[in-house]
């Protein structure tokens, strides 16, 4: 059952990645970011929200080892993390905070929790 798991939260993980890939200025809209001149934007879009997720969660249904899958949960915990700093420090809007903090906060633990 774990192993059915793992490959659903990794094939989520594939999916939230390809909107950040393949859909930069709509993941920059939903996530409140303003465009500028420059469209270096969009390119971290595509490398950071999209291509790094796309990558890993691919990679460790390929590698299909439990510590292939924890890494992935180690990098939803980063994220989770930054999420609540900026909770603190930032004060974002926090339903959409809780909304995609709570995504990677659920797919950090169970990444970890089933896979260490």
């Amino acid at each position: 059952m774990i192993d059915i798991l793992n490959i659903i939260a990794a094939l989520l993980t594939v999916a939230f990645g390809l909107f950040g890939f393949v859909a930069p200025r709509y993941t920059a809209s939903a996530l409140d970011l303003v465009p500028t001149d420059s469209t270096m934007g969009l390119s971290e879009m595509r490398a950071s929200v999209g291509g790094l997720f796309v990558v890993t969660g691919s990679a460790a249904i390929w590698i299909d080892a439990p510590l292939a899958y924890a890494m992935i949960g180690f990098a939803f915990v980063g994220a989770a993390l930054g999420r609540c700093v900026s909770l603190i420090l930032d004060k974002p809007p926090v339903k959409k905070v809780l909304i995609f903090g709570g995504i990677e906060a659920a797919l950090a633990l169970w990444f970890t929790i089933a896979n260490i």
